[in-house]
């Protein structure tokens, strides 16, 4: 059985994905306590809370390595400083491929990371390492999330052609997600935070695929001047999601209007931790550890579920590829001329 291990693991989602296509989990690293027993809990108990900057000199081997080191250096949504301190922790990935010895190895970040000089180093370290490297850009709504979410996966290989997955052709809507299927409202994490009285009657106000415009336009003594000043910048915020459409981009914050468009498609409300989860693809007897920010930022920071699922098929393919090849190959050689 192939096997895989996950380097800045969070609560699991990207290795679920892999598990979910006959890869075996082998070890998982993730620094935060939270998410690594959110990892134990819903995915394999093979993972450590700590820091990836050193492998252990017992680390097992395995066929993929797979990481999704921090992209707040990188994304657009940040400052990209190129100083941010965490953006070297891309590097580190590459004393984890000397002790693992993977055939192959997937990183995933944000578009812009490929243009930066830390994938270059990063790319670099790679080859040195006798890797082919091919890039992929890849948005989770082609391939069963109900959510636009574009991610860059680094795939390096030593096992030949790796064929990027093909989008699918229909696309998930957040009705068929969230309403169509409605949550169990004993569900332990379909948990949303209670308004503050004004946050409670702007919400009351905006209308279905609405957002803080409607609050400017029909009650503007409940939006601050900032708003008026900021003018036509930020309009998805005190938003409401559109059900016919794929949600935007899920961010740590999506439990906070202020941050996006995050309000229930018909509901007075932010969306649920349950329902960002489905947005994310996370299957429902999933249960996340900890507090409700720390939670958010579990699902938030994660590759969607499908996404990583569409990228783990192919990977797998190859290796039967290989492995066919390899058989054919040993067959031929014990033919008599």
């Amino acid at each position: 059985m192939l096997n895989f291990g996950d380097l800045f693991a969070g609560a699991g989602l990207f290795s679920c994905g892999f598990k979910s296509i006959g890869f075996q989990p082998a070890f998982a690293v993730e620094l935060s306590e939270d998410a690594a027993a959110s990892y134990a809990r819903n995915v394999s108990d093979c993972i450590v809370a700590a820091s990836v900057e050193t492998p252990p000199l017992d680390i097992q081997k395995v066929d993929v390595l797979i990481a999704g080191p921090p992209c707040q250096g990188f994304s657009t949504l940040g400052r990209r400083d190129p100083l941010d301190v965490r953006n070297d922790l891309c590097l580190s990935v590459l004393p984890w491929i000397d002790a693992a010895e993977p055939s192959v190895v997937v990183i995933e970040n944000v578009p812009p990371f490929i243009k930066t000089t830390h994938w270059s180093r990063l790319a670099e370290g790679l080859g040195a390492r006798g890797f082919d490297i091919a890039v992929w850009i890849l948005d989770a709504v082609d391939f069963g999330t109900a959510q636009y979410r574009r991610r860059a996966f680094t795939i390096a290989s030593k096992i030949g052609r790796i064929d990027e997955p093909k989008p699918l052709k229909v696309r998930k809507t957040i009705r068929s997600v969230l309403l169509d299927r409605p949550v169990d409202p004993t569900d332990p994490m379909h948990h949303w935070p209670i308004p503050s009285d004004l946050a409670r009657r702007r919400i009351e106000i905006i209308p279905p695929n609405g957002d803080k415009r409607d609050l400017m336009r029909k009650v503007p003594e409940l939006c601050p001047p900032s708003w008026r000043e900021i003018g036509c910048q930020a309009t998805d915020v005190w938003g409401r999601m559109d059900a016919d459409a794929p949600a935007n981009t899920l961010r740590c914050t999506f439990q906070n209007p202020s941050k996006g468009r995050y309000l229930h498609p018909v509901e007075d409300r932010v969306i649920s931790l349950r329902e960002g989860a489905r947005l994310q693809g996370v299957p429902d007897d999933w249960v996340f550890v900890g507090r409700p920010y720390p939670v958010a930022r579990q699902i938030g920071n994660g590759v969607p579920v499908p996404l990583a699922r569409a990228v783990a098929s192919s990977i797998f393919e190859a290796f039967e590829r290989t492995q066919t090849f390899a058989t054919s190959k040993r067959q031929l050689e014990k033919t008599p001329a």
